[in-house]
């Protein structure tokens, strides 16, 4: 490995951007920020091979992507800073969780910001502050600058913002049904928090990055979740500060014994809602289906099968066998192996 800076390419206003901005500062590794500028997109995903983003390069020549497989990756580098528990269950459930967040919470993240025109407004003009002006959306712009974006959150809306909602199943229709789930995500993962600095006691894991990430980029961001989540602001803007804090001297994650009451409800919404959603896309995928539906216990809903969900899944999946997971009893009566112990769904041909 290489000594250096590495340099976080994305956007502010984006979930997993400021995802592994989060495991970045928690694990104190030397990093300088490059907005994906209109100017630099080219390269970067000739270099990268993908238009996705965060895209990370590392002092030794390396631009990868991925949070999913970047997270172990820093974490085995910087391991004086641990953010995988060594214990079976909690390492399980450290995959478990960052999976859930990552793929449930898209869902809330691309609804709020999309759908409401007080979120597309400040999410497009952040935008264009990034790629058109590559500025900070914390500075100031003068007047023709302000010109030159005003376009940014209609064009966002139109061309991206409303179809990925809708293929999340989370379209202005859900509205009620999401404002609730993610109310009572917030109020859950709170609750639990009362005991905690962190999801697993005193040290950050993956699975916080990708909560402090949507919180950071969306939930305290954006006008309207905020607005959704006012009781709660306080409590989650201190959780991201303390992911955000550096390197924790002397914390330690709790045993499972200790972390079981309060992770339960939370658990359960994540077999209830999360894997029947993932499970019924995956399964549709599989058939060469290009929609799905499913029943939650909030309703049905419909939405644009997914392969990558089963990629994601497998990459959890490896990592349970890793520690015999799947026959963890603690994790057993969870609910929570059921997804995972599905053989592969999605062929590399399909």
């Amino acid at each position: 490995m290489y000594e250096g800076q590495y340099s976080l390419i994305g956007i502010e206003f984006s979930f997993f951007t400021r995802k592994l901005e989060a495991q970045l500062l928690h694990q104190g590794i030397p990093f300088k920020w490059t907005f994906k500028t209109l100017e630099i997109t080219k390269d970067v995903e000739t270099r990268a091979g993908t238009r996705f983003i965060p895209v990370l390069e590392t002092p030794d020549g390396w631009t990868i992507h991925d949070t999913i497989a970047i997270g172990p990756l820093l974490s085995d580098r910087f391991h004086e800073t641990p953010v995988i528990p060594e214990d079976a269950t909690l390492r399980a459930l450290c995959f478990i969780l960052e999976d859930y967040f990552n793929h449930w919470l898209t869902r809330h993240v691309l609804h709020s910001r999309w759908c409401y025109e007080d979120s597309v407004a400040h999410a497009g003009r952040g935008f264009g502050m990034n790629m058109v002006l590559g500025k900070s959306v914390t500075e100031p712009l003068t007047e023709e600058e302000e010109q030159k974006i005003a376009g940014m959150p209609a064009m966002f809306r139109d061309t991206f913002g409303l179809s990925a909602c809708k293929a999340q199943g989370a379209g202005e229709d859900q509205s009620a049904i999401l404002q609730a789930d993610l109310k009572d995500i917030v109020a859950m993962f709170l609750d639990h928090m009362k005991d905690n600095d962190f999801i697993f006691g005193g040290r950050a894991c993956l699975a916080d990055f990708a909560m402090a990430g949507a919180l950071k980029a969306h939930f305290l961001e954006d006008p309207d979740p905020r607005a959704w989540l006012a009781p709660h602001i306080n409590a989650l803007e201190q959780y991201v500060q303390r992911v955000h804090a550096g390197p924790i001297e002397g914390g330690t994650w709790k045993a499972w014994p200790e972390l079981e009451a309060g992770l339960k409800p939370l658990l359960a919404h994540v077999v209830s809602y999360y894997h029947a959603f993932a499970g019924a896309s995956i399964k549709g995928a599989g058939q060469g289906e290009k929609f799905f539906t499913c029943e939650l216990p909030s309703g049905q809903i419909t939405g644009r099968t997914m392969k990558r969900l089963d990629k994601s899944r497998l990459h959890v999946q490896n990592e349970l066998k890793r520690v015999n997971a799947f026959e963890n009893d603690p994790l057993k009566a969870s609910g929570v192996l059921e997804y995972y112990a599905m053989p592969p769904q999605v062929t590399k041909s399909q």
